[in-house]
Order: structure tokens, then sequence, then C-alpha cells
């Protein structure tokens, strides 16, 4: 008896004494709860909004939670608008995001491989520099300088011109850092280099194929921000047939202040614009499966 009121006694706040178990914790569900609606609830709106007509659109009718006819003709009217701009516009922007993301990818795997697995002269200061740039807002801080030091080079209105600000990644060279780490053993390297493996083959051979979890998680991360940018394709770009979705939609969204009908085909636009990404994320997960019971069983 005396030991049974003990255990009681020593029981965690909010436990189930009988059963060893922890009741819910509401403050933390309650904050998750609200953090999935704040998430959810916008990107349910622009799937009921586009499904709406124009007319429906600017009525009650759009907080209506149910689905209008009107997706297919608002696919329809987007596909046929300017000659079809959007899918050229879609098609810039998986140009852009992927291209970016994997030569972004790349770049960040070696150095970030180099700053982990190599002893030189300032790595400690370039690294710190790094985590630095890992606070700055990129986009907004250096579009500007971006795009006077790429004028000067005639890369103004390129394709190269948005491509090849985004291939420096910070984060993408923290993260792969991180993963070099922690996936490649030192005496692995040793043992190549007694088999004499040159220093690149032991990078592409082993480095790249235990970092590939990472890698991948580096491209995700990279092609979403690629996607996502707004501020340097709108300063660097001023043809339309060289737009991305994001500053084709807002040229778009500009033209509606003097035809309202285009809101519904901006709305459409904005959903179809995600996805690419939805399906981009369903295609790459087992990759992330993988590396979460990898580092369960370490």
């Amino acid at each position: 008896m005396a030991v049974t009121v003990a255990a009681r006694t020593n029981a965690l706040p909010g436990q189930n004494a009988g059963n060893g178990r922890r009741g819910p914790a509401l403050v933390p569900t309650a904050v998750l709860v609200i953090g999935a609606a704040y998430c959810i609830v916008p990107a349910l709106w622009i799937v009921i909004a586009a499904s709406k007509t124009p007319a429906q659109l600017f009525s009650s009718a759009t907080y209506s939670p149910s689905l209008g006819p009107g997706i297919v003709t608002n696919v329809r009217d987007l596909s046929s608008y300017d000659g079809g701009v959007f899918w050229h516009w879609m098609l810039n922007s998986l140009l852009y995001a992927s291209v970016g993301g994997i030569l972004a990818t790349a770049v960040s795997a070696a150095a970030g491989y180099a700053i982990a697995k190599y002893e030189f002269r300032g790595r400690k200061m370039i690294f710190n520099a790094i985590l630095a740039g890992v606070l700055l807002p990129q986009q907004i801080v250096l579009a500007i300088p971006q795009y006077l030091l790429l004028s000067k080079i005639g890369l103004v209105d390129n394709y190269l011109g948005v491509i090849l600000p985004q291939l420096f990644n910070p984060y993408g060279i923290y993260l792969c850092r991180i993963y070099a780490m922690g996936s490649i053993p030192d005496s692995l390297l040793e043992a190549g280099r007694i088999d004499g493996a040159s220093e690149f083959r032991l990078f592409w051979s082993v480095g790249l194929r235990l970092m590939r979890s990472g890698l991948v998680t580096t491209f995700l991360l990279q092609f979403v921000v690629v996607w996502n940018n707004f501020l340097l394709p709108f300063v660097m770009l001023t043809s339309d047939d060289k737009f991305p979705l994001t500053v084709g939609l807002y040229s778009m969204l500009r033209h509606g202040a003097d035809e309202a009908s285009l809101y519904s085909l901006v709305i459409t636009g904005t959903l179809l614009a995600v996805v690419p990404v939805i399906a981009l994320f369903l295609s790459l997960q087992r990759y992330w499966r993988i590396d979460l019971v990898s580092g369960a069983l370490k």
C-alpha cells in the first residue's frame, strides 16, 4: 500500500498514475491547431475562390465554402490569355527554379563538404561569415547591388541575370556542412586516401552519396526560394516573355485594376502555381523518410 501511494504521489502533473501515460498538453495543442489553421485557411480560400466565376467572386458567394463551377472556365480563359503567356511563365519558373536549385545545391555541397572536412586557414571566419549571411534578408538587401553589378556585364533582362545571383545560398551551405559532419566519417575518407583515391573522387563517390538526403533537402528549399522569388526577377527583367510566375501574375494583377475579370485569372494562376511545388515535395519525400530513419538509428 505504501509503495502504491508513493508511486501515485511521484506521478508527473497531467500524467495518469494508473497507466503511466501523460495526458494531452492543451496549450501546445491549441497553438499547433491555430498555426495549422493560419496556414490552411488561405490555401482553402484560394481553392474556393478559383472555382468561382468572375461574377461570383465579387459577391457573397466568394465566402461560401462550396466549390463553384467556374474552375474549368477560369483555367481555359487563363490558358488563352495573351496567347497562353501563363504557361510560358510557368516554364520560365521551372527553368529558374530547377537550374538554379541544382546549381545552388552543387555549390552548397562542395562548400559545405570543404568546410566540414578540410582544415585550412580562415575556415572559422568563412563559416561565421556564411552564418551572418543566413541572418540577412538576401532578396531585399542584395537585389539592387546585384542589379548594378550585372548591368555592368550586360545581364539585365537575361535568364542568367536571375539564375547567377541565386547560386550562393548561405543556408544551403550551412545545411550541407552539418550533413557532411554527421554523415561522412573521417576514417572512411582516410581509407580512400590510402587506397589512392583523389580528393575529387572522394567527394564525388563518397561524400555526395552519403549526403544524398541532405542534398535533396537543400534542393527542395532552394527550389521553393527561387520559385517564390519576386523582387530579383522584377528588378532584373523587363520582357514579358522572360517573366516567372510571380512577376507575371503581378503584371496581370496590375492590369486587373482596369479589368475586374482578370482577378479570377490571377487567383486561378496562383492555385496552379502551387501544383508543381506540391508534386515535387510528394515525389521526393521518401528521401526525407530515409534520412529520418537513419538519424533515429544513429
